[in-house]
């Protein structure tokens, strides 16, 4: 048996390896998953691990603080839903889902709560014992229904907030201490202020810190249990290693995502035009896509997003574009196929050739497709309506016809985007000022894999083409990144993608 001085995986990883735990989730959890949810090999061993650790662990801690290290966009919502699950049958009934930011507030609302939405994860009815289970959102937990899944829903600086200074009819530190939890913290990589604060930090500071706030509600019954997701955690500080020794239950690497076929292949395309060229050669690889899907009769509605460093580049390209739309000829499309370096272009105004589509053709349906009501800016919270939010959250719905977006940062983490295939970069400069791995990070995120199947013998959630790579279909397993031609940037992107484990290292 594992000892005490192990870290928590090496002893998990351990029993795996003698056959102690196996991985077939619990029937109550896979039936009340959305019929449509068919969990992938790697996440049913993230919950068969959880469901393990819960009841048969002989170390298992209490309180239980676990951590999910899982790539971007290995589903890790879909974990946090089976954990409810099997959690409710533990006897937990109320739930604390915090995060830093409200957009992604509102994006697990739709997963958790609207069964109208296509990305709903639960099955439309919850049973348990023959009897129906409803989720209900609540503001805090006096009164609630003892029978209902509860979750409050709450950014962690409102959390931290509404704790230090409580108002009438909102939760209070009392209240939270004679409450069974379940804290689901995602994107938690944000709520290591106290870890990752300065050495000099005095207690009043870190007292202060979100970091001590969870902590203290966690730590406030031995029954409470307190679940980390993360992608983006920096295991190299010592003492962010220190403190997830014991408590990292499993990790899937963005490397280990794509090896296993479940990713976009990303592709970085340098060219010397101007940033609105860029945009206009992405928007022609993007109807390029679009037809091919078509012919294939699949229903895929390509989206394009344009990266500005600053809100008032991204503000200001958005008016550009608009004029370089509302202008565009013939003569520019011939422009642009005239001086195609990329094989992407080519191939792309080859097919054009070959189908009869002339560049006028073209010119009407890029007027139509990217018209203004087709496109949104989305560059601070305070102009980020409710309404934005579900639609940048069900970009693949058939009746959303959103097809370009503009930002800066908004949407690095917690976007749930299938069919984005191309990312323009508008920025020119070399990327010493740090702004790589906020691309790394929205890279990762479109590098999510659109499925489709051809026939009933291909996986439709895997790349079918890594040994085809001249195959039409090809362009849809992959994500473009379109970046002015500039050694030094592209050599520190490639160095960070490479990190990361979302592109393939070269010779």
């Amino acid at each position: 048996m594992a000892n005490h001085a192990q870290a928590l995986i090496q002893q998990i990883d351990t029993l795996d390896g003698l056959g102690m735990i196996t991985y077939e989730p619990k029937e109550f959890v896979t039936k009340n998953l959305n019929n449509n949810i068919e969990l992938r090999p790697y996440q049913k061993k993230a919950v068969s691990r959880f469901e393990y650790y819960f009841n048969g662990f002989p170390q298992k801690k209490n309180p239980i603080h676990l951590l999910f290290h899982m790539a971007t966009g290995s589903g890790k919502t879909i974990l946090m839903a089976t954990n409810i699950l099997y959690l409710y049958e533990q006897g937990y009934r109320n739930f604390i889902f915090f995060v830093n930011s409200t957009n992604i507030i509102e994006k697990t609302k739709a997963n958790f709560l609207f069964t109208d939405s296509s990305k709903y994860l639960f099955n439309q009815k919850i049973i348990f014992n023959h009897n129906e289970v409803q989720i209900a959102e609540v503001d805090n937990f006096e009164g609630t229904n003892p029978d209902d899944i509860n979750i409050l829903f709450t950014t962690i600086q409102g959390l931290h907030t509404r704790l230090r200074k409580p108002s009438e009819n909102t939760i209070t530190f009392e209240e939270l201490a004679n409450t069974k939890l379940v804290l689901l913290s995602d994107e938690a990589h944000h709520i290591n202020t106290m870890t990752q604060a300065n050495p000099g930090a005095t207690e009043e500071e870190l007292e202060k810190s979100w970091e001590r706030t969870v902590q203290r509600i966690f730590e406030s019954n031995t029954d409470n249990v307190l679940l980390e997701y993360t992608a983006t955690i920096n295991f190299n500080d010592e003492r962010i290693k220190a403190k997830y020794n014991d408590k990292l239950l499993i990790r899937y690497s963005l490397k280990e995502f794509r090896l296993d076929r479940y990713s976009k292949e990303i592709k970085v395309l340098q060219s010397d035009v101007e940033p609105l060229s860029r945009i206009l050669h992405a928007l022609i690889l993007s109807q390029y896509r679009r037809k091919v899907a078509t012919n294939k009769g699949m229903h895929l509605k390509p989206v394009v997003l344009v990266k500005s460093l600053y809100i008032k580049d991204s503000e200001q390209v958005e008016k550009d574009f608009y004029d370089l739309l509302d202008n565009l000829k013939a003569s520019h499309i011939a422009e642009v196929k005239n001086n195609a370096t990329t094989t992407m272009l080519k191939t792309a105004f080859k097919y054009f050739k070959d189908n009869g589509i002339k560049n006028s053709i073209l010119v009407r349906e890029l007027k139509e497709d990217f018209r203004r009501e087709k496109c949104i800016g989305v560059n601070s919270e305070t102009t980020y309506t409710d309404d934005d939010q579900l639609k940048l959250n069900s970009l693949e719905d058939y009746d959303n016809e959103l097809r370009l977006i503009f930002t800066v940062k908004m949407l690095c983490e917690g976007w749930d985007v299938l069919n984005l295939f191309d990312i323009v970069r508008i920025d020119e400069s070399d990327g010493s000022k740090g702004n790589t791995n906020q691309e790394k990070q929205l890279i990762g995120r479109g590098a999510r894999y659109f499925p489709f199947q051809l026939d009933d013998s291909q996986e439709k959630f895997k790349r079918k083409f890594d040994e085809d790579l001249k195959n039409e279909i090809r362009c849809l397993e992959e994500l473009y990144y379109h970046s002015v031609n500039n050694s030094k940037y592209i050599r520190s992107l490639k160095s960070e993608l490479v990190k990361s484990g979302i592109l393939e290292e070269t010779g």
